[in-house]
């Protein structure tokens, strides 16, 4: 072929129409986001919080790409679906990254970085660049307020992450029957923004553990907004003494939790139980007898009750709910006293769920899992990426989506949709 048809190709003419096709378009990318989410980042910094938190103890001779361009590199290739840090060798080449990181993505010789340089960063954290970079999540969602809040919901909730082969601090976890880490997210709750995320080991936490990590990131919070109410709130496994005593020593801190059932709770439910099934009996002969669907009936009560471990008596309130299934009573402990039991159970700690979603995206959208090195801290430091690609992500949704259709869309939705949109650079003049 020559060279003439190497640059163009002529095709059939379609009703008058010629059709032609160029090769000579420029650099291509199919990763736009890339540039949306560099955007976000100059606007917010996360990702030069991080870089100020790790210490760099390369060799000044040896160094090619500098702290902060490794960071940006790997956080936005997170953000934008790359999961795995053997991306980054197609990825090097590709003049949107070049763009997103701040170089010129046409000129030979300044390639972003390769998957070694990665794995070599990531097997160079220690505990205090992973204890700073922790803090610095935190501080990112302390700067997320233009001032401080009245009120916020800190979601806890540990999340089964699977290891395999030799790694560091990975046990068997008989609950999600496999060898797993454990880690600890923390979220807002009513803004879904992430505060920090801790990777643990794969056993189940105690109380004492539990409470130290939140006594740090509370400290932490305080010291910004020392008059702002927060409430911890968990599901059953953190209804423990030490959290209950963290929240009783700050005037200013509740906490709602699940609370497992037992035979002293058992038996004050059966009253409540015994009201709600004759109601639900009535109920359903109603309904069938109108030919609608059956619903369950729910009844709400509150008591006082502690458990011999716990620093004082705590109002227990029971949702004693029956269906045609059976009963299904549910019991939480909470430190709030001017909520009714039905708003306590319903909007407060039922909103819980919405945690849920917030693990998912992190875990299944952005890759949060993705901790398979056998370093436990390079694993940490991975865990702590994909934060600070959730963060960026989170941003770019309620604040630059804000009133548009993906204003509520999940991670994946704006990845799929909004950043995979092929463009091509060419350099002029």
């Amino acid at each position: 072929m020559t060279k003439a048809t190497l640059k163009q190709l002529r095709f059939p003419t379609v009703d008058g129409l010629s059709i032609r096709a160029s090769f000579d378009g420029g650099a291509m990318s199919s990763d736009f986001g890339s540039l949306l989410v560099a955007g976000v980042d100059r606007q917010i910094g996360v990702t030069a919080r991080l870089a100020d938190a790790f210490t760099d103890r390369r060799h000044g001779s040896y160094i090619t790409h500098i702290l902060q361009d490794l960071v940006k590199q790997r956080i936005y290739q997170q953000a934008s679906g790359y999961e795995d840090g053997n991306d980054s060798d197609c990825l090097r080449t590709d003049p949107m990254f070049k763009l997103a990181v701040g170089r010129r993505p046409l000129d030979e010789g300044n390639d972003l970085a390769s998957q070694p340089t990665f794995s070599r960063l990531e097997n160079a954290a220690t505990r205090k660049d992973i204890y700073r970079m922790s803090r610095a999540m935190i501080d990112q969602f302390l700067a997320s307020y233009a001032k401080a809040p009245k009120l916020i919901v800190l979601d806890m909730d540990h999340t089964s992450d699977r290891t395999f082969g030799q790694q560091e601090f990975s046990f068997y976890n008989h609950h999600y029957r496999s060898y797993c880490y454990l880690p600890l997210t923390i979220f807002e709750g009513s803004s879904g923004k992430l505060v920090s995320a801790i990777l643990r080991p794969g056993k189940r936490p105690t109380g004492k553990e539990n409470a130290m990590i939140m006594k740090r990131i509370i400290r932490h919070i305080r010291k910004a907004w020392p008059r702002t109410h927060i409430i911890l709130r968990g599901d059953g496994h953190f209804s423990n003494p030490e959290l209950m005593q963290l929240c009783l020593d700050d005037k200013q801190m509740d906490f709602i939790f699940g609370l497992p059932s037992n035979k002293k709770l058992a038996a004050m439910a059966v009253p409540l139980l015994g009201e709600a099934r004759t109601l639900h009996a009535y109920r359903s002969s109603l309904l069938k007898a109108n030919g609608e669907p059956a619903q369950s009936t729910q009844l709400f009560e509150e008591y006082q009750y502690a458990a011999k471990s716990w620093p004082q008596p705590f109002r227990i309130i029971l949702k004693a709910e029956v269906m045609d299934a059976g009963s299904n009573p549910r019991f939480i402990v909470t430190s709030i006293k001017d909520l009714s039991p039905e708003t306590a159970y319903k909007k407060l700690y039922c909103d819980r769920g919405n945690d849920e979603r917030y693990i998912k995206e992190l875990k299944s959208d952005l890759a949060c899992d993705r901790t398979s090195n056998s370093s436990f801290l390079a694993n940490c430091m991975r865990l702590l990426i994909s934060c600070a690609a959730y963060t960026l992500i989170h941003s770019l949704r309620s604040e630059t989506l804000r009133g548009t259709s993906m204003a509520r869309a999940s991670a994946s939705t704006i990845i799929s949709r909004l950043f995979k949109i092929g463009r091509f650079t060419k350099l002029c003049g």
